[in-house]
């Protein structure tokens, strides 16, 4: 980090202080005690996002004229990783509604578009999804094959899509179809479908292997019509969004990814200075102590990045490179930390009954989600070697 890519200071805020404080306390209260019966039953809960909206963390970015807490990046980092060191998948269904269906609309619908939307987002009256994959289009999404045909004054959208966060549950999407060319980046626009329209149905859920509490389901389109009136930006415009939306998406799963690992971290500390063999705290042996001290650190690391990538956010830079960087590195430090906290609790680390194996099942998405820590490294090296 060089001085003029970043101004962030190490300093905590007030708002700061004051944010991890009330969702701290609001996680510990009405999430840990059920984390494992949601996690069991793949229970997304509906009320607790409701809770969510009536504290402000359902619009942490949006501005207070629509509804919203008016926050910048380091706040929302700071609610994400509170929520995350207790439960990641409320932690993921939380970032899902913030940086992308929300975030896509603040970012680029028009002042009626915002107007009808934020304020039932933000207040949590809503929960909102975002569908950009599709089943056989991960990665390569610009050979997506739904569609929305104009027909007068309506889109007709035909298709599905895959891995939607809220797909079932979610009350407004922003989807993103193909309007022109196959492969085109201006073949693809964005769109907002609300869930009472007509044709527009959930389909499989996932069962998943972590994040079980965070429902993840197909959103199918048949013959769907929505108003023209729903298309944000103009027609074409979709794909370079998505890519926009996603830089923010990056920096929301880079400190859900930080929660996770110091969730695990935590709990590895604190069952070292307890658990005693031979005589005394497993903490003292090197080989425990170790491992303590490489998560220490790449969780600092971590945070670095994420704190960059926030700065640079909310002072409008580019951030292309440094969320991509910030997601990459904290999603591969979730996975080593929740692992090594599984050594260190040994036996008891593999049961449920501890809290450390389900920060390992749901560490691994964070490597996935929002693209892969292989695509990560394909849009830093791309942004390293710009001329």
């Amino acid at each position: 980090m060089t001085e003029n890519q970043s101004g962030y200071s190490f300093a905590v805020s007030e708002n700061q202080r004051m944010i991890r404080s009330m969702v701290s306390d609001f996680a510990e209260r009405h999430i840990r005690p059920e984390v494992m019966d949601w996690d069991e039953r793949q229970h997304f809960p509906v009320e607790l996002f409701k809770q969510f909206g009536e504290l402000g963390l359902m619009g942490v970015l949006v501005p207070e004229e629509y509804g919203g807490s008016g926050f910048g990046y380091q706040e929302y980092v700071d609610v994400i990783v509170e929520v995350a060191k207790v439960c990641g998948s409320v932690g993921l269904s939380l970032a899902a509604h913030n940086s992308l269906c929300t975030g896509h609309i603040l970012a680029f619908g028009n002042e009626e578009q915002k107007r009808r939307w934020l304020p039932r987002l933000a207040t949590g009256e809503w929960i909102g999804a975002w569908g950009l994959t599709e089943a056989n289009t991960g990665s390569d999404a610009l050979r997506m094959t739904t569609t929305a045909v104009l027909d007068g004054d309506e889109y007709v959208i035909n298709g599905a899509k895959n891995w939607i966060t809220h797909g079932k549950s979610g009350d407004v999407a922003v989807v993103m179809v193909r309007t022109g060319e196959k492969g085109s980046s201006a073949g693809i626009s964005a769109i907002v479908v609300e869930r009472n329209t007509p044709g527009f149905m959930a389909g499989k859920k996932e069962n998943k292997l972590g994040m079980r509490a965070s429902e993840t389901t197909e959103m199918i389109f048949d013959n769907c019509r929505v108003p023209k009136a729903n298309l944000l930006g103009t027609e074409g415009e979709g794909f370079k969004q998505a890519m926009k939306v996603l830089d923010g998406g990056r920096i929301s799963i880079a400190a859900l990814s930080l929660g996770i690992a110091k969730g695990a971290y935590e709990a590895a500390v604190a069952y070292a200075k307890e658990r005693h063999q031979f005589g005394q705290p497993i903490a003292s042996f090197q080989g425990i102590s170790f491992k303590l001290a490489d998560m220490a650190t790449e969780i600092e690391a971590a945070e670095l990045l994420i704190r960059q990538a926030a700065d640079l956010k909310n002072r409008r830079m580019p951030v292309t490179k440094e969320s991509a960087m910030a997601k990459y590195y904290a999603s591969e430090v979730a996975v080593r930390a929740s692992t090594e906290a599984v050594q260190i609790f040994g036996g008891y680390g593999y049961t449920k009954d501890f809290p450390v194996e389900k920060f390992y099942r749901d560490s691994k998405l964070c490597t996935i989600g929002e693209g892969t820590s292989e695509i990560q490294k394909i849009v830093i090296a791309r942004e390293v070697l710009k001329d």
